[in-house]
């Protein structure tokens, strides 16, 4: 049964902000973000009017994938503070009514994890099957190639198996390889994360977001998959949404979760989830997960050569997307909604226009999202419409993902310097990455050092005291959406319907509860639009209702034509 106004939980209301520490803000001059930068700029969450802070990985590590490396789950990295600054943050967020959701990094640690460090000290050790261990194959030695347990691609480039001389086996690491994966198989592995995450829960954090979570159960049999790179094949069908995974979140749930009375969220990262599998891993009944991160969306302007090889996004394909995820998951499960997050590019240089319509398309597709039924999610610097970092020279780049690409490519002559450097400058996870713009000011107001990442040159007109000062922002736009769903029944629970879906410039839907209903109406393009909706949602008297919200003013509108980039939300009149 889909949720009602009665008893929808708290997060179908809700907006989540993501926080990625090392880019928001840096109290103490080292150029790297920090917690009490975070504390230092928690006005600007409650004056947005979030609900939730998702906070990226601040856990001890060595930061070879900017924390997403984890050599200690129970402690802070000196690099973002300590312990108690942590505890500060929570208590001053919990405070402001706002609650914290950790990142949740268990389909890997570092190999600098002490379980690591004593898995890879000899095979004998007790811990040697807290992780993936296969000898050479038959016939073959350690390190010559070919001889690898699979022949897997990583998503960082390369292979999956990394040789280990000591041992004389190969250990797995679906990403860097200083990120081993662990042996879920091995009940001691997740008892050990289970007890870690009760004890983040008793320090009052209020959820978590999963990383890859859907990629812990593999198939133990190991296959090798179809080559796509070179040597290397896709074993994505034997790692992803695994033969355990239900069980394994299922058992998580109940070791974690259950019975306890805290308003908690729980969230998952699924790459390459299809929808009857998030249908499984978000049906409250089923008690695994609130709600999953699909990458359908985001993969729509991937071209043949993956995602550092883009074509333009067809709006068709979006709505059809779009449409399916918020079809089938009408009656049971929930979505996640979002444009940004620290592994995508920024959505007004994606999707929108990042020049002469920079404010106007930032607008109308928070609007796009925001209309949609699930739970928004805000990347920072999102609502102030920061753009991609337009980056020109490769020693620019510091993510381990873009640099690998850029290695690999070159090594197997399949692009040239020029299109390397046009892949990275659209879908650089870099892009997301430049410190959050606070003002006009040297570094952007970010710090008073030499930033880890350059801060992007167009801070000195977008930035955050511009933005709020200004009441036609963008910034000001998402606080009106965000306010917009805590109080609008229908914004929050109501079902969708999907209008015009052949339409390439005009994306149109209807949100409907009882007898209310929005139309919401979004130019997606740089030319005005007449839009005819029909029988669907006639015209009275020439208008389309009585407007709730709108990204442009109402002077000089015509009732059935939308300007550039003009998003409007419209309120049947009864």
């Amino acid at each position: 049964m889909s949720f009602t106004v009665e008893d929808a939980p708290w997060w179908t209301r809700a907006t989540v902000y993501q926080i990625y520490p090392r880019s928001f803000a840096d109290s103490n001059g080292d150029g790297i973000g920090d917690l009490r930068g975070i504390i230092a700029h928690l006005d600007h969450l409650t004056a947005l009017g979030v609900d939730v802070v998702w906070l990226s990985p601040i856990y001890r590590s060595p930061q070879d994938d900017n924390g997403y490396d984890i050599s200690d789950y129970q402690d802070v990295d000196p690099s973002f503070g300590t312990l108690a600054d942590l505890d500060e943050l929570i208590a001053a967020l919990h405070g402001r009514g706002i609650k914290l959701v950790m990142d949740l990094v268990v389909n890997h640690t570092s190999d600098e994890h002490p379980w690591f460090v004593a898995s890879r000290s000899s095979a004998d050790d007790p811990k040697r099957d807290w992780y993936w261990w296969r000898p050479p194959r038959q016939g073959m030695e350690l390190g010559q190639p070919g001889a690898e347990p699979t022949n897997w691609h990583s998503f960082f480039s390369g292979g999956t198996w990394e040789p280990d001389p000591a041992t004389g086996e190969y250990y797995l690491h679906l990403f860097s390889v200083k990120q081993p994966d662990l042996n879920w198989e091995n009940p001691e592995v997740r008892q050990a994360v289970y007890a870690m995450m009760r004890w983040w829960l008793d320090r009052g954090v209020d959820g978590f977001r999963m990383d890859v979570i859907n990629l812990i159960s593999k198939d133990t049999a190991l296959p090798d998959g179809p080559v796509i790179a070179g040597v290397w094949g896709d074993g994505s069908p034997h790692y992803t949404d695994g033969p355990r995974v239900h069980e394994f979140l299922q058992e998580m749930h109940r070791e974690v979760f259950a019975g306890r009375d805290a308003q908690l969220l729980t969230v998952g990262e699924t790459p390459g989830v299809t929808l009857e599998e998030a249908l499984r891993y978000t049906d409250p009944a089923r008690a695994e997960v609130d709600m999953v991160f699909q990458f359908e969306h985001v993969g729509l302007d991937h071209g043949p050569g993956g995602k550092f090889d883009p074509r333009p996004l067809r709006l068709t394909d979006l709505k059809a997307t779009f449409g399916r995820w918020q079809t089938g998951l009408a009656e049971a499960g929930w979505n996640s909604l979002y444009w940004d997050n620290h592994d995508q590019p920024r959505v007004v240089s994606r999707f929108g226009d990042d020049g002469v319509y920079r404010r106007e398309s930032a607008k109308a597709l928070a609007t796009l999202l925001h209309l949609h039924r699930g739970t928004p999610y805000v990347y920072q610097g999102e609502e102030l419409g920061m753009t991609n970092a337009h980056f020109t020279r490769f020693d620019q780049y510091r993510d381990i993902e873009s640099v690998r690409h850029v290695a690999q490519s070159r090594a197997l002559g399949t692009a040239t310097d020029e299109q390397l450097l046009a892949g990275l400058a659209y879908m650089s996870r870099d892009n997301a990455r430049t410190p959050v713009q606070w003002d006009d000011g040297p570094q952007a107001g970010f710090t008073t050092g030499t930033p880890w990442l350059a801060v992007n040159p167009n801070h000195t007109e977008i930035n955050a005291a511009a933005e709020r000062a200004d009441p036609d922002s963008v910034f000001h736009h998402y606080r009106r959406l965000i306010e917009l769903r805590h109080r609008d029944d229908t914004v929050a629970l109501g079902a969708f319907r999907m209008l015009l879906p052949q339409d390439e410039q005009v994306y149109a839907f209807t949100r409907t509860l009882g007898d209310d209903s929005l139309l919401v109406a979004v130019n997606v393009s740089g030319e005005p639009a007449a839009v005819d909706l029909g029988d669907d949602w006639p015209a009275v008297d020439g208008s389309w209702g009585d407007l709730v919200l709108g990204t442009h003013p109402e002077e000089g509108a015509e009732p059935t034509v939308l300007r550039p980039w003009e998003a409007r939300v419209v309120r049947a009149v009864r």
